[in-house]
């Protein structure tokens, strides 16, 4: 029923005849705030140099991990397998924990000191879209997983 399905039924592909396969819209949520953590990681200044580079590692290379799975989606690679829901599961839940791990270094980044008030605005954006967006992957986890006990 519709609500069962819950808010974020119809962007993470919950509803009826989508129990092997993710709806499209999710990847682009997951697209949009990475890439706005990785624009915004790369124009600030960091005191500690480490913190910005793994944060950017996590935000491209989960850019290019959704952006895989959304083209694989859309030219129907999936095929509605259940090793596709397996494989969105593992994908999303290892960019879930990377992408915790670069928002709280993003975060630890913001409250060093040494910075300007525009690379402090910076920070602080970035390190809450990363944290948006580890809720988002995390949300796309639960639903992974949900479909891939169902299948």
């Amino acid at each position: 029923s519709a609500s069962a399905r819950g808010m974020y039924g119809f962007l993470l592909g919950s509803g009826e005849g989508k129990a092997s396969h993710t709806h499209p819209s999710s990847y682009f949520c997951l697209q949009i705030f990475g890439g706005l953590v990785w624009i915004l990681t790369a124009s600030s200044k960091v005191a500690i140099p480490q913190l910005q580079g793994w944060v950017m590692f996590v935000s491209v290379f989960c850019f290019v991990l959704t952006s895989t799975l959304l083209f694989l989606y859309i030219c129907g690679a999936h095929g509605n397998s259940s090793s596709w829901v397996t494989l969105d599961a593992i994908c999303q839940e290892t960019a879930s924990l990377l992408y915790l791990s670069a928002a709280v270094l993003e975060a630890i980044a913001a409250s060093s000191g040494f910075q300007s008030l525009t690379s402090y605005r910076e920070n602080i954006a970035a390190s809450v879209f990363a944290f948006i967006a580890t809720l988002l992957y995390v949300m796309h986890v639960v639903y992974s997983l949900r479909r891939w006990k169902s299948s």
